[in-house]
């Protein structure tokens, strides 16, 4: 019987629990849905910006920069390629030639429309530097360009006059019509040091305004071939097509540079790499275009080289610094000096020259009729030399070029003399001596120090060549493993090479 009676309870227990449960689900869902416009309303701690954050940022730098950073649109006229000549067919128009009209008739060049002239555009950026509406961008931004526009920060479109560019360092001067302009605080790019941080500046693929943010990654950039005079900013703050005459600045908002190039590889895109012309050679054209529509800059008259570990081996000298004079313009400004063919240059009125387009550089900043103070050294002394300068010619007058030499032994080139005969076959004055490279072995340690096949070899070891005799006599007081250091005669320049 106890047993039946728990049993019987326990049942009646589990009914009645089930029973209250149920009871309380229902109860509960009603006055949960009946308490919904009951609910308070939630409270939420909105996030405001403080001075302390501001200052970690560089949202006030880009407000104070931006309004002077403008979008550039050019267009220009492009000739078709089969145009006409004052209302005629132009003579070189391939619908003209003799083998088109054999297969297809008299009749071919009619059947066809040549192609039309077309107007290009393009896009790029620039950097108010002035109230009065000077603005600095890029020479290829607006080279040849008929039609230039200049969209301002609030949207207005202004047409822009060239005031000047130049292609040897890529710089260009616009001008815009307007008082009172934003301009940027220009700094001093002699002060930037590889870390420093900078932000990019520009309209990059024609989005608008964009900033993005890097470190300097190295100054004084040089031997890129992208332009002839270089002396570059390297960053690896993106800088994007579009980008292209753009602002470089610091952390503080001030101009330290133009952006100009990036190195993309074969991507076409953005790889960390760009480079940006340094504020002080841009105000320097800017002020050169303004004043006197072009850019003048000092010439001195020589073909500087690097002193290479093989040349300071072989001119015996402690180390790299300065730059190797390898051949002087005759009738230039060195040539009516004591400046001498094997000279290394080592400071330009008291300021130490590190490498050949160091020297470039600090000639270029001179005035075209200055006195500069040269210190060279020669056979082991040193020796003050002044050279007057001129203005740097439209057209050099010699080309200028140097190949990285590395020690060798002269095996693998076949030379003979130069005679009257070979000599003009090289362009060359007929009076030329020396003897001539007929053949370098492709895998000769002579091709890769950059000797070449007709070049005249007129000094060995530093000493005179005009004929077999004496270069054999010159290369033989060194040891089959020795470097040999010659002046070789290319196209009618001179330069060093240490093979």
């Amino acid at each position: 019987m106890k047993i039946n009676f728990f049993r019987r309870h326990r049942w009646l227990a589990t009914c009645s629990m089930a029973a209250a449960l149920a009871a309380t689900s229902f109860f509960g869902v009603r006055a949960a849905t009946n308490s919904v416009g009951d609910n308070p309303r939630p409270t939420v701690k909105l996030a405001t910006r403080s001075e302390a954050a501001s200052g970690r940022g560089y949202s006030g730098v880009v407000k104070r920069v931006l309004p002077a950073v403008v979008n550039i649109s050019t267009s220009k006229v492009t000739k078709g390629a089969m145009s006409s000549r004052n209302g005629k067919m132009d003579p070189q128009d391939p619908r003209l030639d003799p083998l088109f009209r054999q297969f297809f008739g008299e009749g071919f060049g009619g059947r066809f429309e040549a192609p039309k002239d077309r107007r290009d555009k393009a896009r790029g950026s620039g950097v108010i530097v002035s109230p009065e509406g000077y603005i600095l961008t890029n020479n290829h931004v607006v080279d040849g360009a008929t039609d230039i526009t200049v969209t301002i920060h609030d949207k207005r479109e202004m047409k822009a006059r060239l005031i000047g560019g130049d292609p040897r360092t890529d710089i260009a001067v616009l001008k815009i019509v307007g008082a009172n302009l934003p301009a940027v605080t220009l700094g001093d790019s002699a002060k930037v040091e590889v870390g420093d941080i900078v932000l990019a500046m520009g309209n990059p693929f024609g989005l608008g305004h964009t900033v993005t943010m890097g470190i300097v990654s190295a100054t004084g950039r040089g031997g890129l071939g992208i332009e002839e005079v270089e002396d570059f900013i390297q960053t690896d703050a993106p800088i994007n097509p579009g980008n292209s005459g753009g602002a470089l600045v610091d952390d503080e908002g001030r101009l330290v540079g133009i952006n100009t190039a990036i190195l993309s590889g074969n991507s076409g895109g953005n790889q960390g790499i760009g480079f940006a012309v340094p504020i002080n050679m841009a105000r320097h054209v800017m002020n050169q275009l303004v004043e006197h529509g072009k850019v003048q800059r000092a010439y001195l008259g020589i073909l500087p080289q690097d002193v290479t570990p093989a040349i300071a081996k072989a001119f015996n000298v402690p180390d790299t610094s300065g730059a190797l004079v390898g051949d002087i313009t005759p009738d230039g400004p060195a040539s009516r000096s004591d400046l001498k063919k094997g000279d290394i240059i080592l400071s330009v009125n008291g300021q130490p020259i590190a490498n050949a387009n160091q020297l470039r550089l600090k000639i270029g900043e001179l005035a075209t009729d200055a006195n500069v103070h040269l210190k060279v050294l020669r056979d082991g002394k040193t020796y003050d030399v002044t050279v007057k300068l001129s203005e740097f010619p439209a057209k050099e007058e010699r080309a200028s070029g140097n190949k990285e030499a590395v020690d060798s032994a002269l095996e693998g080139v076949d030379v003979e003399n130069v005679t009257s005969e070979v000599a003009r076959e090289l362009k060359l004055p007929s009076s030329t001596k020396g003897v001539v490279v007929k053949e370098v072995s492709p895998a000769s340690r002579a091709a890769e120090a950059g000797l070449r096949p007709g070049d005249v070899i007129q000094e060995a070891n530093r000493k005179p060549v005009r004929n077999l005799n004496e270069f054999q006599s010159a290369v033989n007081t060194k040891g089959k493993d020795d470097s040999v250091l010659l002046l070789v005669n290319r196209a009618g320049t001179t330069l060093f090479l240490t093979v």
